[in-house]
């Protein structure tokens, strides 16, 4: 690591002869580099420490079994102790294998010629846990109202606390099915349970959300791993934090489903379910786009029902609803799924035909829409009657490339072709072969 800017204001030790002031102290003292984790030097006081001969056994020492959560705290006290110029932390230690607990304090420094990030550790004193301070840890961690549970790499239960018994019951201890431990068994999934196990023997911290099976239901839970070791026998366990996310997940998913409905009102009629205004205009721009890129026609058809507004007035506007249905559907029921069949006005409809190879195309498709029409349309009436409505509908068509340049002029001449048939007589089609916009 070269000098970062924020640290250059350490002191810089090129060589271990630079720290041999040390080796006359009483105390144990170490210096652990932080980015190659493992310790740079110590003096004799910290050698026998570590029940050790010579402190190149020290800087030989093997920490690849150290937990992640080790390796990250290490590095935040270097961050603080960089800050702050010193930091006093209680911390376990191991020598010969038996937990030790001692207050060091930590002065930031930067090692060697790669000015590695390192830490100078000076040892004060065995600091025993006390019962005071025991009795403070258990009356913080009863109180708390997030789950807390101590396991062994096996999953088997060392310690939880009462929002976690709580949670969970203590009846679900027994009649485990077999090869299954409890904390496998807390999980809905066993694909993610038996997952999260094994990283936490590998030591690996992680924090994910899961579906948890609880006492009150499955709940959704995010779930942080943390591994640890016993204070007294420093055997290695996970420490299991659960958080309920469960509301909020449940509130961002309804978030969420209220942004589509938006989203669908925005872009759809809300009465036929047919693409609206909006997202018509959308299409049509896009399909200008396409055709251009690719050199290729399509067509563009504006229908107007005729004798709607009598039906309305005559049977009601919710017949009127109804009927509107039911012509959306014969609609969509002759066109491809690539074309698009979209509502845009009361009794308004268009037909976006992509990718055709000539004009002919929609006018075939023009006389299969009056097809249509020349039958009646079954609805029910608001008194609950059936009824056989006939209306016809006046198209007009307009093609691009051949009859416009862009998306605004094609739309006028469709609009303009269906008013000429219109004025002609209704319920017919016409082409925009002749008309200017």
């Amino acid at each position: 690591m070269s000098t970062d800017v924020n640290f250059a204001h350490l002191t810089v030790f090129e060589s271990v002869e630079q720290l041999s002031a040390f080796d006359v102290m009483p105390d144990p003292v170490w210096v652990f580099d932080v980015d190659a984790y493992g310790f740079w030097w110590g003096n004799a006081r910290a050698v026998e420490y570590w029940g050790l001969e010579h402190y190149q056994q020290l800087v030989d020492k093997d920490l690849s079994s150290d937990t992640d959560g080790a390796r990250n705290r290490i590095r935040g006290i270097f961050e603080k102790a960089s800050q702050e110029g010193m930091t006093s932390d209680p911390w376990t230690t191991y020598p010969n294998g038996e937990a030790t607990t001692v207050l060091i304090r930590h002065k930031a420094v930067l090692l060697g010629p790669q000015r590695h990030r390192g830490i100078i550790g000076f040892v004060l004193e065995e600091h025993q846990l006390g019962e005071a301070e025991q009795l403070l840890f258990a009356e913080a961690t009863r109180y708390a109202s997030v789950a807390v549970t101590s396991y062994t790499l096996d999953g088997d239960l060392l310690f939880e606390n009462p929002a976690s018994a709580n949670l969970y019951g203590y009846d679900r201890r027994e009649n485990l099915p077999e090869n299954i431990s409890l904390f496998e068994s807390r999980f809905s999934d066993p694909q993610e349970a038996r997952e999260r196990l094994e990283k936490g023997r590998k030591g690996e911290d992680s924090r994910h959300t899961h579906l948890m099976v609880t006492r009150h239901g499955v709940q959704r839970h995010t779930v942080d791993i943390r591994s640890s070791r016993h204070p007294l026998t420093g055997e290695y366990l996970m420490l299991v934090s659960e958080y309920d996310v469960t509301a909020l997940h449940n509130a961002l998913q309804e978030a969420e489903l209220a942004k589509d409905e938006l989203k669908k009102l925005a872009n759809y009629d809300a009465l036929t379910n047919l693409p609206g205004v909006r997202l018509c205009k959308q299409r049509i721009d896009r399909a200008v786009d396409t055709a251009r890129e690719n050199d290729h026609r399509f067509a563009l058809m504006f229908l107007d029902l005729d004798g709607f507004k009598a039906i309305n007035d005559t049977y009601g506007h919710l017949t009127g609803d109804d009927l509107l249905k039911v012509i959306a559907k014969r609609l969509s029921g002759i066109v491809r799924e690539s074309d698009t069949v979209g509502r845009i006005g009361g009794d308004e409809f268009i037909i976006l035909l992509e990718h055709i190879s000539c004009q002919e195309v929609a006018v075939v498709i023009a006389r299969e829409i009056l097809q249509i029409f020349a039958e009646p349309f079954h609805v029910v009436s608001e008194c609950g009657a059936d009824l056989m409505l006939d209306v016809g509908v006046s198209i007009g068509i307009s093609v691009f490339p051949d009859y416009a340049t862009n998306a605004k002029e094609l739309f006028c001449q469709a609009d303009q072709a269906m008013y000429q048939v219109k004025q002609a007589g209704k319920n017919n089609f016409s082409l925009a072969d002749s008309l200017e916009c």
